[in-house]
């Protein structure tokens, strides 16, 4: 073990001090803050406020009432005016567009067209078209002359919203929030998927180059071949460890920072809501929030995260290990890599069916077998998951790592110092059953 212990340390020490170390470590967490800050900005900063002036040319005598000027929109109405005018006027004025409102035809409906050399925002498109259909469906219910229509209408409105429950084993109910719970479950169960990717990788590639610099012939002068495998892997999972560690505490305190900064409190205490960029939100979305907060098990999720993260590692990196150990450069690994990353890809396609159906059979059997356990386990979590469950998918998860690193040590203590030739999988199966 203490000579494992040294492999890792070694490991350990020589990764840490690499640029591409601290140069990741420091710039992911800022492009991750970005990616949650940024969209914010856009749209509380970055909105399109400029004026615009649009003509209308209404035929069917609703749009008058429909389109009422607002702060970034000023409606022109030209009854009189024919298209083809208005399109030679539109070159020397300051319109940005021309909307055609055609005469109501058998049916009550309406053609709209709207005109303009540069394309119109979506924005624009969409408030004129709503406009316009509610113009139409109140133009059409007055056609039935139902006295009192707009004392109904107002009394028919209605917005509803299903709130979900979980009851616990107290008997005790909690709120529960579906999509919530999906994008945790995609983000875990994706941060899985490329970590095994990325640092299996690091694994091949930190085998590899000691092969070719024939640094591995003094190695395993000193010690056993298995244990510099194991060495390399656990050294190269705590650098992975600690560098998401740092990751999600950057993240998070350069996200908290940058959302103290842009949100006001102070009128959010007057206003009985928070201020964001002049505009309130209401008090009640504080307390959604803070319900969909409280509603989440930071503890579970985060430690099957770390567990399933570390034995999910382990057991694909045993195989990335051997993988290098019988190849002398990167570009043949390819043909070896492939049976191995097929498991990660259908873990990771299964886990997009386990976030509508977590409990189906399909989701489960896939949440027990190690090979795709790791993505589709934790897509599972967050919806909660009997304590059995989590336990015998760990259990055989461990028990398989354990028995692939015996078959990757087989491999590796042969490949590590075969030089010369890509061994193909016949010679790779004569290892394997080669008696010690």
């Amino acid at each position: 073990m203490k000579k494992i212990f040294l492999i890792i340390e070694r490991e350990f020490t020589t990764r840490v001090k690499k640029k591409s170390f601290i140069i990741t470590t420091i710039l992911v967490p800022l492009l991750m803050a970005a990616l949650m800050v940024v969209p914010f900005l856009i749209q509380s900063f970055l909105k399109d406020t400029e004026k615009k002036t649009i003509v209308v040319l209404d035929r069917s005598g609703l749009a008058a009432q429909a389109l009422p000027n607002t702060d970034e929109l000023t409606f022109v109405f030209c009854p009189d005016a024919s298209l083809d005018s208005l399109k030679q006027a539109f070159r020397t004025q300051e319109w940005y567009a021309i909307v055609d409102i055609g005469a109501t035809d058998d049916d009550r409906n309406v053609p709209i067209g709207m005109y303009s050399f540069k394309q119109t925002n979506l924005d624009v498109q969409n408030h004129i078209e709503e406009s316009m259909e509610k113009a139409v469906e109140r133009y059409k219910l007055e056609a039935y002359n139902i006295p009192g229509l707009d004392t109904i209408m107002d009394s028919v409105k209605t917005q509803l919203s299903v709130k979900t429950y979980l009851w616990g084993e107290d008997g005790k109910e909690k709120a529960s929030f579906t999509f919530l719970y999906m994008g945790i479950s995609y983000l875990f169960g994706f941060l899985i998927y490329i970590f095994i990717v990325m640092f299996g990788s690091m694994v091949i590639r930190g085998v590899i180059e000691e092969k070719t610099s024939r640094i591995v012939e003094v190695i395993v002068s000193s010690v056993k071949p298995f244990q510099l495998m194991m060495g390399k892997i656990l050294g190269v999972a705590s650098v992975g460890l600690l560098q998401f560690i740092i990751w999600v505490v950057l993240t998070f305190a350069i996200y908290l920072v940058v959302m103290q900064t842009l949100l006001d409190p102070s009128a959010a205490a007057s206003t009985g809501g928070m201020a964001v960029d002049g505009s309130t939100l209401p008090l009640a979305a504080t307390f959604d929030l803070r319900a969909m907060l409280e509603s989440i098990d930071f503890v579970s999720i985060i430690g099957a995260f770390i567990l399933y993260f570390l034995f999910g590692y382990l057991l694909y990196a045993s195989l990335y290990a051997a993988i290098g150990s019988a190849v002398e450069n990167e570009a043949d690994t390819q043909q070896l890599v492939l049976p191995v990353t097929i498991p990660l890809g259908i873990g990771l396609f299964i886990m997009l069916h386990t976030f509508q159906y977590p409990n189906s059979a399909l989701s489960f059997w896939c949440s027990i077998i190690p090979f795709t356990s790791p993505m589709v386990m934790m897509a599972r979590i967050p919806f909660g998951v009997p304590f059995w469950e989590v336990a015998l998918s760990l259990s055989l998860l461990l028990i398989t790592f354990v028995g692939m690193a015996w078959i990757a040590g087989k491999i590796y203590r042969v490949g590590i110092l075969m030089y010369g030739k890509k061994p193909s999988f016949k010679q790779i199966w004569q290892w394997l059953v080669r008696k010690a």
